[in-house]
């Protein structure tokens, strides 16, 4: 897994996991805002970015990996997680996986209900995935996820360059995973986000989330859609700032 490191390794360790069709460059503005004062880690998960060509992507095994990585950066530090979307359910999984790991976690616009007519929209992707490598369709909708002009053809290389099968099986992961049994264990601090503007399905999730785990707190972000981080960094990074000061 390719990982990149920012900030001082003497500093509490920071991991951020990006969500799926995208990579760790989403992370971005977050890594300029922290670096100064946390050691961050920004990966790419299987099958995404500079880890395109590795093994192949799962929920369980992405959360496995990470959380052995921070077994070895983080040693005798404090570890604060944060994960968007795909990530964030991978997040849920390290959670589920090792209880005591992490110390902070923010879970932002994660999927843990059925999706209603799963297989339909499944179907439907697969037939426009060719669209993505005409770059103006890959330009409309990267603007809809929130996604800055500078990285509009960072976005167009990496989604292009995604094959069938990959997107199937990162797809089919996103829309089959639920809370695993042991997230109800982990002893992490936990906000839980989801933009006020997503879909039902999503606001479902984090009522789900938060009610599986005492330790969750539930933000809900007027006027924001799918993508927090990238729909206003300068709010992302000071609520974070703000909620690890508070605790």
């Amino acid at each position: 897994m390719y990982v990149q490191e920012y900030g001082s390794e003497n500093s509490v360790l920071m991991v951020f996991i990006h969500g799926g069709g995208v990579s760790g460059w989403m992370w971005d503005k977050q890594v300029e805002f922290f670096r100064s004062k946390y050691h961050c880690l920004v990966l790419d998960l299987p099958e995404h970015g500079q880890s395109k060509s590795g093994s192949t992507f799962t929920i369980n095994s992405a959360a496995a990996e990470i959380n052995r990585l921070i077994e070895e950066k983080g040693e005798g530090k404090q570890v604060c997680a944060v994960g968007f979307s795909l990530g964030a359910q991978v997040l849920i999984s390290m959670l589920s996986l090792n209880p005591t790991l992490i110390d902070f976690a923010m879970i932002n616009s994660a999927l843990v209900k059925p999706i209603p007519f799963a297989n339909a929209l499944l179907k439907s992707m697969t037939f426009a995935l060719p669209l993505v490598k005409i770059k103006a369709f890959s330009n409309i909708q990267a603007k809809s996820m929130y996604i800055d002009a500078a990285y509009h053809e960072t976005y167009y290389q990496e989604s292009s360059q995604m094959s069938k099968d990959s997107f199937l099986c990162i797809m089919q992961e996103n829309m089959a995973f639920s809370i695993p049994s042991g997230f109800a264990d982990a002893r992490a601090n936990i906000l839980v986000t989801v933009g006020e503007k997503e879909r039902k399905v999503m606001r479902d999730s984090l009522n789900a989330i938060v009610a599986s785990n005492p330790n969750c707190k539930a933000l809900i972000l007027p006027g924001i859609g799918h993508g927090f981080s990238l729909a206003d960094p300068d709010l992302f990074n000071k609520t974070v700032e703000t909620w690890l000061a508070s605790i």
